[in-house]
């Protein structure tokens, strides 16, 4: 017995469902910009899996279940960084689109600073900053992760941050 896949018209499909979508997860999120993002984030995953549908449902349901798990992973995602947010996590330095060559070459210098820095930092400094960057971890996972206490986690990263302000300049970037 053989299978017949539908092709489907995913640009119709999406026409017809894009104000349903919005609305549907307009009433579950309430920042706009949120909800913007969720919808792009939801005909993304639609678009970069819609090889993956097989009709066994209707389109429009199988895009209103990716919208509703990116709503359930949005919450997720919100809940977690209350819980990991902490003042003072100045790591987060962001490119600015007015840049100039100078701040480019700037930080390339600043960058081998930091990797000659990392060197020399202790093995559980160098292997803690290695799972955080490859894997985006809160703190809580990164205690799991390294098996060891969370306030560790914290203390360790408050030293690693206090090190790369002086040592640095970091504090100079805010």
């Amino acid at each position: 017995m053989t299978t017949v896949i539908e092709e489907f018209n995913w640009e119709e499909i999406i026409k017809e469902t894009e104000k349903r979508l919005y609305n549907f997860i307009r009433k579950r999120i309430s920042n706009f910009a949120d909800v913007d993002d969720v919808v792009q984030s939801t005909w993304l995953e639609v678009l970069l899996n819609k090889e993956k549908f097989h009709g066994h449902s209707r389109p429009d349901t199988w895009i209103f279940g990716i919208a509703m798990n990116l709503v359930k992973n949005y919450y997720k995602d919100k809940r977690l960084k209350s819980l990991t947010d902490c003042e003072g996590d100045d790591l987060d330095i962001e490119a600015s689109p007015n840049d100039q060559p100078e701040d480019v070459i700037g930080g390339k210098e600043l960058l081998k600073k930091a990797i000659a820095k990392f060197m020399q930092l202790p093995k559980e400094y160098q292997k803690m900053l290695k799972v955080i960057i490859e894997n985006d971890f809160s703190y809580f996972d990164l205690s799991t992760a390294l098996k060891i206490p969370i306030g560790t986690v914290r203390s360790r990263l408050s030293r690693l941050r206090q090190i790369l302000k002086k040592e640095l300049h970091w504090d100079k970037f805010r």
